[in-house]
């Protein structure tokens, strides 16, 4: 029987983009926080943060972690309103969520799905992403960010490469765990795009 390939959900629309840009401005002014004020915070360039609010550019997960940091949210809070629960309602004990239809986003070297977004109070954030990037140089720097990374592959073959010099290469259902503060990069080898299942600690 011929080996099946996983079908890759299609590309981040530009209207996620925008609905993380409004999200983002409803959490900032529920805090009665300025742009600057969460620059502050985030260590996220001001110009950047009011490019995001209006839907203008697509930045790193790092980033987007930073900026959650600093609104005190999970990740997956800054994509679907339903993670905020009001106050007193019961948390759910369990969210379902589909890669096909879980809000996207794009940074331009990786499109992410976003999953579980559901679930207020994450302690990991679960993704599903498509590895654009197949040079190193298509990054301004490596990618750092708080708490430890786990990835599995679905379909292709991906590299990671640290800031340590070191690199892995992994094929279908292959993993690796690290430690997300150590500068990394991911890296589709071959033609078609590696997808991966993604899980980071907060």
């Amino acid at each position: 029987m011929p080996a099946r390939s996983a079908r890759a959900p299609a590309a981040a629309p530009e209207a996620d983009r925008a609905q993380l840009g409004l999200q983002l401005r409803e959490h900032r002014k529920a805090r009665r926080l300025t742009l600057k004020d969460l620059s502050g915070r985030s260590g996220v360039a001001l110009s950047t943060l009011s490019k995001m609010e209006l839907g203008q550019i697509s930045v790193s997960y790092e980033k987007l972690a930073a900026v959650a940091r600093a609104l005190a949210l999970d990740v997956g809070q800054l994509f679907d309103a339903r993670a905020a629960a009001p106050v007193g309602a019961k948390a759910p004990s369990v969210v379902w969520s589909s890669a096909g239809t879980a809000p996207a986003y794009s940074s331009g070297n990786y499109d992410y799905r976003m999953l579980a977004t559901g679930f207020p109070g994450k302690r990991m954030t679960p993704l599903y992403g498509r590895i654009v990037a197949r040079k190193r140089d298509q990054f301004p720097d490596f990618i750092r960010h708080q708490g430890q990374e786990f990835v599995m592959v679905l379909a292709g073959r991906v590299a990671i490469h640290f800031e340590t010099g070191e690199t892995i290469e992994l094929g279908r259902h292959e993993t690796a765990y690290f430690d997300s503060g150590v500068g990394h990069i991911y890296l589709s080898l071959g033609r078609g795009d590696g997808q991966v299942v993604v899980v980071m600690s907060e």
